[in-house]
């Protein structure tokens, strides 16, 4: 029993050890089993905002994006975005908006549909472009009309 107490105070001993710092030179050296301390920082939960309601029933409008050359696609419903760039490569739903990606050689353009009323139709209003190669944005009149092209 007494061999016991001396090997566990040699085991203590060594692990106390192991867990102090040691210095060599001026730069202390901290043992790898446990990180440094830091103070814990803890944030509230922030909820969601509701976003600001136009009408009784909570329907928010689309803002349209106003670029000048994308004339032809912003306000296009997903035929007339077919009948210019062919069928979508992607085609998401998330509640009533839409996204259809068109592809190509020259960038990939994802189209943003929206209804403009509860229950209509969505209609473009809002186009994102990109290489496909590295997904470096590039310009969005550029990639429709190299898409168109094709």
């Amino acid at each position: 029993m007494r061999k016991m107490t001396g090997y566990a105070v040699l085991c203590s001993t060594a692990l106390l050890a192991a867990c102090g710092s040691a210095t060599t030179g001026t730069t202390p050296v901290r043992s790898t089993s446990a990180p440094p301390s830091k103070p814990v920082r803890t944030t509230a939960a922030i909820p969601p905002t509701q976003p600001a309601r136009t009408s009784p029933s909570g329907f928010r409008p689309a803002r349209v994006m106003q670029v000048p050359g994308l004339e032809g696609v912003i306000g296009s419903t997903v035929e007339g975005l077919q009948r210019q760039f062919g069928l979508a490569r992607l085609d998401v739903w998330e509640g009533d908006a839409r996204k259809l990606q068109f592809s190509g050689e020259a960038c990939v353009l994802d189209v943003y549909l929206y209804p403009a009323q509860p229950g209509a139709e969505p209609q473009a209003t809002y186009v994102d472009a990109r290489r496909a190669s590295d997904g470096l944005d590039v310009d969005r009149v550029a990639c429709v009309k190299a898409l168109r092209g094709q």
